[in-house]
């Protein structure tokens, strides 16, 4: 649904996106991370017609964003991190001249706005001003302005950006309620909040895609782009000298590094593809050793990050 290909942005000499490559495919959710001034919130502008790219190539549907911007702004709903609304408005006005601006049909306007009422939990508060709701439902009637057309895709600029605990466990419910049927891309520099929520994260930092990582259950399963080329096992090993143990380990084909972390317990590293705990145990056990432990280290999300964004 969205393809990204090379793409630059300069403000005169500075240069905010450095060929930035990557794509998002149809019914996913993806966390768009990075530190602040990384260049998030300038991706999702050019992507949402926003602003021009100064090089670069992007579609989105499968119409070119720069050379397509009226058949891509009717294919996507955009939440920017200020939430574009009228307070003086009540949700309903409001998201009916929504609607109107979006292009659509008179006839269908009625039930797109009680569907978007639905899905953002705005049932209750569809004939309040939109000046009187606190401001986890104001950005729900941001949400839904994004939503009135139907859109296939959903750019999300920190749409939980200045909520409560609460208000983000809301929003963060109602975002991953929505990616069932929709592709979806938001931007966030909150690493739980990706975790919760996304199925895959790509970092930016500098202006530079330098990670693209799969999630499963909130933990960093394919950190490609970090450092992680090699996976670590840790070892509690017994009835045997560190300099003896030290020496078997490092003997071992495909380990590349061993050290001891503390006493009688080492960690050992090798090729992320390669399974060598049979024979590390075979050689401990054929050694006369006691093999207490043996376990993979996982990197943490927030270790991933640090290693993509430093």
């Amino acid at each position: 649904m969205i393809e990204v290909h090379a793409l630059c942005k300069n403000y005169g000499l500075f240069q905010a996106l450095r060929n930035i490559s990557f794509r998002v495919d149809k019914g996913q959710v993806v966390g768009f991370l990075g530190p602040n001034g990384a260049g998030k919130t300038t991706t999702m502008r050019i992507l949402t017609c926003f602003m021009p790219a100064s090089s670069g190539h992007v579609t989105i549907a499968g119409y070119d964003v720069f050379k397509q911007s009226r058949e891509v702004r009717k294919r996507i709903g955009y939440l920017p991190e200020n939430v574009p609304l009228y307070p003086e408005m009540t949700v309903s006005k409001y998201l009916t001249y929504m609607a109107k601006i979006r292009g659509v049909p008179p006839r269908q306007r009625k039930a797109r706005l009680d569907s978007a009422v639905e899905a953002c939990g705005l049932t209750e508060r569809r004939h309040q001003i939109i000046g009187q709701l606190s401001r986890g439902y104001r950005q729900r009637v941001g949400l839904a302005q994004a939503l009135i057309h139907n859109p296939d895709v959903l750019i999300l600029d920190e749409p939980t950006s200045g909520l409560d605990p609460r208000q983000i466990v809301e929003i963060r419910e109602l975002i991953k309620s929505l990616g069932t049927e929709r592709t979806i891309l938001f931007s966030t520099h909150i690493l739980a909040e990706a975790s919760l929520t996304c199925e895959r994260l790509l970092i930016i930092s500098r202006g530079q895609i330098t990670g693209d990582v799969l999630l499963s259950d909130g933990r960093a399963v394919s950190p490609e782009g970090t450092d992680a080329s090699e996976k670590t096992i840790r070892l509690e090993i017994a009835g045997a000298t560190t300099d003896e143990v030290l020496a078997t380990l490092r003997d071992i084909p495909d380990v590349t590094t061993a050290e001891q972390v503390d006493t009688g317990t080492f960690h050992i590293q090798s090729a992320i593809e390669t399974d060598i705990r049979a024979v590390v145990a075979e050689t401990i056990v054929g050694r006369g050793w006691q093999l207490l432990e043996m376990r993979a280290v996982e990197m943490t999300l927030e270790e991933v990050f640090l290693s993509l964004t430093k």
